[in-house]
């Protein structure tokens, strides 16, 4: 972000710390949600005071992050949450009218005893309105951030929407095409269906980040990035996908939400004209690593879901939309 001024102008029983013009950062905590400022020349991050705090600025601030809005704010006592006694934090300035980097001021402490916790949303929003195998038909809206990537105007797998102009696949689906121009490749949001989808009505892909590490043999690291050379205008049908914190446990038999355009029946050829959706369970790592199934097959930054009995799964084997193990 830019330079921010940090302002001397306080009370006597609120310290300040004067500092020259630094460039901040700002970041909400995965942990408890709280608001945090980074300042150049500053070790660690400072917490934002409540004073002064209201529901417009939490709103610019979302924006200045990336995100599509506010989703909840409030004031935490500081009392509830771990402080060091170097903690310092920043508030907003009294009466100040100019824009969101230039109302704020560094000090040691807050006189309310209360920080900004704040929580952004631009993802995980659907309409109201199963491997497939098993699935049913998705109605438009349900899953907003499902795309389907087009290599020379033919659907080869399934992506999802990360932000406005970034998309998120499966590395297996982009390595083996990296070569071809990448105005080759195409990408539909907002559709379910690929029945005459207008070539035009597709957005072109920038460039294309597969993970360095990605293994074709073990599928390891199987994640890629697609980078859209301009933004895609979110809507009801089109919106970002939520993605896991870092380190986050999913535990074995937590049912899940699959969606795309896979064989709808294991000795099918063709993918479905229609996307589909389906619930299907996750299976243990142990389990999946067993010697009757996958025999230590799957890594740390794998997944496995669908059932023992086949009934629905998220593809046939390593076919379009191909995604039997999640890249985490």
């Amino acid at each position: 972000m830019e330079s921010i001024p940090i302002c001397t102008d306080a009370g006597e029983d609120e310290p300040v710390i004067t500092t020259a013009p630094r460039r901040v950062s700002f970041r909400i905590n995965t942990g408890n949600f709280l608001l945090e400022v980074q300042v150049e020349g500053r070790p660690g991050w400072l917490l934002a005071c409540h004073e002064r705090w209201n529901l417009s600025l939490g709103t610019l601030i979302c924006r200045q992050l990336g995100y599509l809005q506010l989703a909840h704010h409030k004031g935490v006592n500081l009392t509830d949450v771990k402080v060091n006694d170097t903690q310092e934090f920043v508030q907003i300035v009294p009466n100040q009218k100019s824009s969101i980097e230039d109302m704020w001021q560094v000090r040691s402490s807050c006189a309310s005893g209360r920080i900004v916790a704040l929580k952004c949303s631009e993802c995980g929003l659907r309409s109201r309105a199963a491997r497939i195998v098993g699935g049913s038909d998705a109605p438009l809206g349900r899953w907003p951030w499902q795309v389907s990537l087009y290599l020379n105007s033919r659907h080869v797998c399934g992506g999802s929407v990360v932000a406005h102009d970034w998309i998120v696949t499966a590395a297996h689906c982009v390595h083996n095409y990296r070569r071809p121009q990448v105005s080759s490749w195409l990408v539909f949001a907002g559709i379910i269906a690929h029945v005459s989808v207008p070539q035009q009505a597709g957005a072109a892909v920038e460039k294309i980040i597969y993970h360095p590490s990605y293994d074709d043999r073990s599928h390891d690291y199987d994640i890629a990035l697609m980078k859209l050379t301009a933004p895609l205008n979110f809507s009801d049908a089109v919106r970002a996908v939520c993605l896991p914190l870092y380190q986050q446990d999913f535990p074995h038999g937590t049912h899940c939400w699959i969606s795309g355009w896979g064989y709808t029946r294991p000795e099918h050829v063709h993918v479905a004209e229609m996307l589909k959706e389906a619930i299907v369970p996750l299976i243990s790592t142990k389990k999946c690593n067993s010697s009757c199934m996958y025999s230590g097959e799957l890594t740390p930054r794998m997944l496995c879901t669908g059932y023992l009995d086949g009934k629905v799964d998220a593809c046939q084997h390593f076919g379009p939309d191909s995604q039997r193990y999640f890249a985490a």
